[in-house]
C-alpha cells in the first residue's frame, strides 16, 4: 500500500459571538483539513487548528514539503514519515505552523492505520478504557455581565452531567477576575473541580502569584499557562512557590520543549496538544515520558482526537470538552452531526467505527473554505 495524494483545505469558521481571552480577541479560526489517499483505497484524514490567520502557511508545508516526501512511501511506517517531515523543516521552523503541519498529516496516517485495521484509534494504540473524564471548558471574555456570563454557562453543562470547569482569567481587572472565581467555585460547588487559563497573561512571575494567592481558597485544580511558554524559567519559579498546581504545554512542540519542561519542574501538569506539537506519535512519546516522571497529562483541545489518547495513556486525566453551541471550538461545525462527540454523564465515550471515528462535513467545507 503506497501513498497515492495528500490533500489540503484551509477552513475558516467565523466565531459568531463577540469572544476574548487575556492575549487576543477571537473573530475567526483557521483549520487545516488533510486527507492521505492511499492505491488500496483508503482515506485518512488529520486536522489542526492554524490560529486566527495562519491557515495558508501551514497548508504551504503540506503542500511544498510535505507530500513531495510521502509520495509513493507506504502509509503505515509512521514514525519514520515524521522524522522526515521534521527534517524537511529544520531550515524552515521548527515549531509553529510548520509543527502544525506536520501534525495534521500525522493524525490523518494514524486515521488511515486504523481504518486499515478495522480498529478505533483508542484500541489501536493499546486503550485501556472506552470512555474518558472530560471538564467543560469556558468562561470566555463576552459581553453582558462578566459574574453572570459565568453562572450562566456552569449552569449550562450541569444537566450534561460535568463536575469540573475551567475558565479564563488574566483579561479583566484583578478584582472583577477575582470574582469571576469566585462566583464560578460558587456555582460549581464544594465538590467539583474549578481550574483557570491564562493564556499568558502575565509578564511576570510575582503578578501570576499575586492572583493566585487571592484565589487560594477557591481550591483551584490547576493555574494553566500564567507566562509566556518561552518562559519556562519562569514557570518553574511559579510551581515551586505555589501550593496550586501549575499546567502547561499546550504551545508546545515535539518531545523537546516537554523535556525541558520536566527538566526544569516547570509544571505539575503537562498539556501536550496533538494538534500542535507533531500529531499523534509525538503526543504519545511525550505522554510516556510524562508517566515515567509521574506526572499527569491533561491534553489542550482538540477533543476528537484527545480522548482516543486518554484511552490510551494511563497517567492523561481528562479531555477538554467545549459545547457546539457556546461557539469556541468551532471545528466540530466541519464534522458530520452523526460523528461529532458525544458527551454521556461528563465522559466521553469512544465510538467502535475506525480510526478517530469521525468524517469532514463537505457541505460545512464548502461554506468555510477560505484557501
Amino acid at each position: 500500500m503506497n501513498i497515492t495524494d495528500i490533500r489540503t483545505v484551509v477552513a475558516r469558521v467565523p466565531v459568531e459571538k463577540p469572544t476574548a481571552i487575556a492575549t487576543r480577541q477571537l473573530a475567526a479560526r483557521e483549520y487545516i483539513l488533510v486527507w492521505v489517499d492511499t492505491d488500496a483505497g483508503h482515506t485518512g484524514i488529520g486536522y489542526t487548528y492554524a490560529g486566527t490567520v495562519a491557515g495558508r502557511a501551514t497548508v504551504e508545508f503540506v503542500q511544498d514539503a510535505f507530500r513531495p516526501a510521502l509520495l509513493g512511501q507506504d502509509p503505515r511506517l509512521i514514525d519514520g514519515h515524521w522524522a522526515a517531515m521534521y527534517q524537511e523543516v529544520l531550515l524552515a521552523g521548527r515549531r509553529g505552523a510548520a509543527l502544525r503541519a506536520i501534525s495534521a498529516v500525522d493524525i490523518a496516517l494514524w486515521d488511515l492505520l486504523g481504518k486499515v485495521a478495522g480498529l478505533p484509534l483508542y484500541q489501536l494504540l493499546g486503550g485501556w478504557t472506552d470512555s474518558v473524564p472530560a471538564y467543560a471548558s469556558g468562561g470566555y471574555y463576552r459581553p453582558g455581565d462578566p459574574l453572570d456570563n459565568v453562572r450562566y454557562e456552569i449552569l449550562s453543562y450541569k444537566p450534561l452531567g460535568f463536575t469540573d470547569f475551567k475558565i479564563k482569567v488574566g483579561g479583566a481587572a484583578f478584582d472583577v477576575d477575582v470574582e469571576r472565581v469566585r462566583t464560578a467555585r460558587e456555582t460549581i460547588g464544594p465538590t467539583g473541580r474549578l481550574a483557570l487559563d491564562a493564556n499568558n497573561a502575565w509578564r511576570w512571575p510575582h503578578d501570576s502569584i499575586r492572583f493566585a494567592r487571592a484565589v487560594e481558597d477557591c481550591d483551584i485544580w490547576w493555574l494553566e499557562e500564567p507566562l509566556s511558554p518561552d518562559d519556562i524559567a519562569g514557570h518553574a519559579e511559579i510551581a515551586r512557590t505555589l501550593e496550586m498546581p501549575v499546567a502547561t504545554g499546550e504551545i508546545h512542540a515535539t518531545r523537546w520543549d516537554f523535556r525541558d519542561l520536566i527538566a526544569q519542574q516547570a509544571a505539575d501538569i503537562l498539556q501536550p496538544d496533538a494538534g500542535v506539537l507533531g500529531g499523534i506519535t509525538e503526543w504519545m512519546k511525550v505522554a510516556h515520558t510524562a508517566a515515567s516522571f509521574n506526572l499527569p497529562v491533561a491534553p489542550h483541545w482538540h477533543a476528537n482526537v484527545h480522548a482516543h489518547l486518554v484511552a490510551a495513556a494511563h497517567n492523561s486525566i481528562t479531555v477538554e470538552y467545549f459545547a457546539l453551541e457556546q461557539d469556541i471550538y468551532n471545528f466540530e461545525r466541519l464534522v458530520t452531526p452523526e460523528t461529532r462527540l458525544k458527551i454521556e454523564d461528563g465522559r466521553i465515550p469512544l465510538s467502535d467505527r475506525p480510526g478517530l471515528g469521525m468524517e469532514f462535513d463537505d457541505e460545512a467545507i464548502t461554506r468555510w473554505r477560505a484557501d
